[in-house]
């Protein structure tokens, strides 16, 4: 388990243009190890952006980012690609993974490309998705898995390198709302007990107050959302 506390991701200034067109700007934002923050914001309005941004899947126009303290603008390509690898674990809508292979080689890919032996990595694959609920799946392949069960193993694939902070784009999206709620149930259980960070864009409101913090992107800048205390 990560210890807690400990700055995860921050962004300084950030901003992205296309061109004439501002998307965020003037940005602040840090988030520790153990916390959980949902990312609200319509369509359109620069979730993607941020994830990508912080993800060292794209540079920001201004700005600076760091991961686990680093700043990250000046570092090389293969640097860059090491604390992607190392640190951060990506989940998206769709689950990506590859048809061909079982839910443990999915899983254990990412060890695998870390220089992990074969054996290692089969056996923290199928500890990952034994702790998603799909022990007894570990040899079927995508095409035989459920929706959910097809995205708990995307979502095994982005934890199984222990990262610390995880970066999640409407991980729910695309299942129905009985089995999005049990995938996410599965998702922040696992990420709580491992301590990590998470940023999870959604437009699932619902999803959103199970978090620890709501960040909502408005006039191109992030605001935090104040929750309204519980009344007794």
């Amino acid at each position: 388990m990560k210890a807690e506390g400990d700055e995860a991701l921050r962004f300084e200034g950030i901003a992205r243009r296309y061109r004439d067109l501002i998307v965020i700007e003037d940005v602040d934002f840090t988030l520790k190890r153990g916390q959980t923050a949902a990312l609200l914001g319509p369509s359109g309005s620069g979730k993607s952006s941020l994830l990508h941004i912080a993800g060292l899947l794209e540079a920001p126009s201004a700005g600076e980012v760091y991961v686990g303290g680093v700043a990250t603008s000046k570092l090389s390509d293969a640097e860059r690609t090491g604390i992607r690898r190392n640190a951060l674990g990506f989940v998206y809508q769709f689950h990506h993974l590859l048809p061909e292979f079982t839910a443990v080689d999915n899983v254990a890919l990412p060890r695998l490309i870390a220089g992990e032996k074969k054996d290692q990595a089969d056996k923290q694959a199928a500890a990952f998705l034994t702790a998603l609920g799909l022990g007894e799946r570990l040899t079927h392949q995508p095409g035989q898995l459920s929706g959910g069960e097809q995205q708990r193993t995307a979502i095994a694939r982005a934890l199984v390198n222990k990262p610390d902070l995880l970066l999640a784009d409407e991980p729910t999206g695309n299942l129905d709302p009985k089995t999005s709620d049990v995938v996410f149930d599965a998702l922040l259980e696992i990420v709580r007990e491992e301590g990590l960070a998470a940023l999870i864009a959604t437009h699932d409101q619902r999803l959103a107050n199970r978090m620890d913090r709501i960040i909502r992107i408005e006039d191109r800048g992030l605001v935090e959302v104040t929750r309204e205390p519980a009344s007794v």
